[in-house]
């Protein structure tokens, strides 16, 4: 396990832990951890790729604990439904989280699974529910389930952003039953992502920075999982979100990829 060296002066950790407070708040009220928010804001500082990926996963792991456990005690989960997505997607995470990729690399992935995941925010925002569920063939949820967990890994994400819009797309069940699977398919993911960077040597904290991440994304998820933001449309956070992220993919892919 690789150990950060970056000290951060007052104002720029003031800052990081007002950020990723309002991701984790908005993010958990509508099921997702956050993954892809926390690395749009990380990669703007001068932070490795290896320690983005690290904390990014940290605070998912955090932030949909608390859902996934409000899920199951209201009685949303379907194991049956549920395991051949986990189990496809907990091996594949920790295959991508193994691969060390070069920093150009990673950014190109980084900015591109933004600006999809941008899309995907959109897409949540803007769609209508269909009341009927479709039934699909179980292989589709293991091929699902090991493309996205396999992704999830490689960037460094719980995968939720991608897996919510495209199972509401498909109708695949109930947007309440859709949302307890996201949030189990991020915890579990990003679990197994986290073991991944252990063994292969890519895990890079530094104690003091990632405390205070982990402490603003405990707040806000807490805060956001139980009150749901009743005050706020769920529709007005995605479309905020989607434009933030898709502002800082575009940044990434410009500034630090192509080059």
């Amino acid at each position: 396990m690789n150990s950060g060296t970056m000290m951060l002066n007052i104002e720029t950790t003031f800052l990081l832990f007002l950020g990723f407070f309002i991701i984790a708040t908005f993010y958990s009220s509508v099921g997702f951890g956050g993954g892809s928010s926390y690395l749009a804001l990380l990669s703007v500082f001068a932070f490795s790729f290896f320690f983005i990926r690290s904390n990014a996963i940290i605070c998912n792991i955090l932030v949909v604990s608390g859902s996934t456990f409000l899920f199951y005690k209201r009685g949303l989960f379907s194991m049956k439904s549920f395991s051949p997505f986990i189990i496809t997607s907990i091996p594949m995470a920790f295959i991508g989280a193994q691969f060390k990729l070069n920093e150009k690399v990673f950014f190109i992935l980084l900015g591109i699974t933004l600006i999809l995941s941008s899309f995907s925010l959109f897409y949540q925002a803007v769609q209508k529910n269909v009341p009927k569920s479709k039934i699909y063939p179980t292989y589709i949820s293991y091929f699902l389930g090991g493309g996205i967990g396999f992704l999830s890994g490689l960037i460094g994400i719980g995968g939720g952003i991608f897996l919510s819009p495209l199972l509401n797309h498909l109708n695949w069940g109930k947007p309440i039953k859709i949302a307890a699977l996201t949030a189990f398919f991020i915890l579990v993911n990003s679990i197994s992502g986290l073991i991944g960077l252990l063994v292969s040597g890519s895990l890079e904290l530094s104690w003091m920075t990632t405390v205070v991440f982990m402490v603003a994304v405990l707040l806000g998820g807490q805060l956001g999982v139980r009150f749901s933001l009743k005050k706020a449309s769920p529709s007005a956070i995605r479309i905020g979100t989607a434009c933030l992220v898709i502002l800082v993919g575009l940044r990434i892919l410009i500034n630090k990829s192509f080059y």
